[in-house]
């Protein structure tokens, strides 16, 4: 038998988390709370502005390379964030491969006026929740660990709660299931959360099935302005990054490199 891949294994942590969330009935006043006192912000009307749009992550750590950045403050990171120009602030919360807390969700939120998207292996509508309770206006969902009927039934659920959907696929994947499911965003990973390789080459090439009705994010290797005006060239309307962002000296100035293309290549 075939040793389970590393998503593999993460979703079998996620599930065994499940238990551990709250009652719906407390999940559910706490997000009309957030609902009354900071009104959703669209992460699609977000990411069809002019220019070239970057969701910038915040992430602790990560399976394939460890721990990013040993100073690690998710609002004052999405802070700088937004003082660079990011139209979308992306937060990781997986806690046990990605040292994430579901409550840097309210903290970010505190602090930008952007949408905030939850990154996490979600299955199950509990995790939609807590999302719309901890202050997300949008959740990501990876259509590899969701058969094409679960991966529709979440993303109308997600709806329900307010909540915006970017569905991501792997570059080398049919993307027939998440187009049927009609979420409004859709990311193409460059890394194969299996290997962990990335390839921008694939993602690249994926660009000619898009359908032009979505907005198309390119995620996961984009290291310089040069990857964003290729990827912009082939169709896609925004970019994910996380990782180049949080491992550089000064995130804020090289999410302001990304944009101008003073990147030194």
């Amino acid at each position: 038998m075939a040793e389970p891949s590393v998503l593999d294994r993460i979703v079998a942590a996620v599930r065994g988390r499940l238990d551990s969330v709250p009652e719906a009935g407390d999940l559910t006043d706490r997000a009309a709370w957030v609902r009354d006192t900071s009104p959703t912000r669209s992460l699609r009307t977000a990411l069809m502005s002019d220019g070239p749009s970057i969701i910038a992550e915040c992430k602790k750590a990560s399976p394939s390379a460890g721990l990013l950045r040993a100073d690690f403050d998710p609002a004052s990171l999405a802070a700088a964030y937004q003082r660079a120009g990011a139209s979308a602030i992306s937060v990781v919360t997986e806690a046990d491969y990605f040292q994430g807390r579901l409550e840097w969700l309210s903290a970010v939120r505190e602090v930008v006026d952007l949408p905030v998207l939850r990154k996490d292996f979600i299955i199950d509508e509990r995790q939609l929740r807590e999302a719309a309770a901890f202050g997300a206006d949008a959740v990501l969902l990876i259509q590899r660990i969701l058969s094409p009927d679960r991966l529709a039934e979440l993303v109308g659920a997600a709806r329900e709660l307010g909540l915006e959907t970017l569905v991501e696929i792997f570059a080398d994947e049919d993307p027939a299931a998440t187009v049927a499911s009609w979420t409004e965003i859709i990311g193409v990973n460059a890394r194969d959360l299996a290997t962990f390789v990335t390839n921008l080459d694939a993602v690249e090439a994926l660009a000619d099935r898009l359908p032009t009705d979505r907005v198309w994010v390119a995620e996961s290797g984009i290291k310089g302005h040069g990857d964003i005006v290729r990827l912009g060239a082939a169709g896609y309307d925004a970019f994910l990054i996380g990782e180049h962002l949080v491992r550089a000296d000064n995130p804020e100035a090289a999410l302001k490199r990304l944009h101008t293309g003073d990147d030194g290549g």
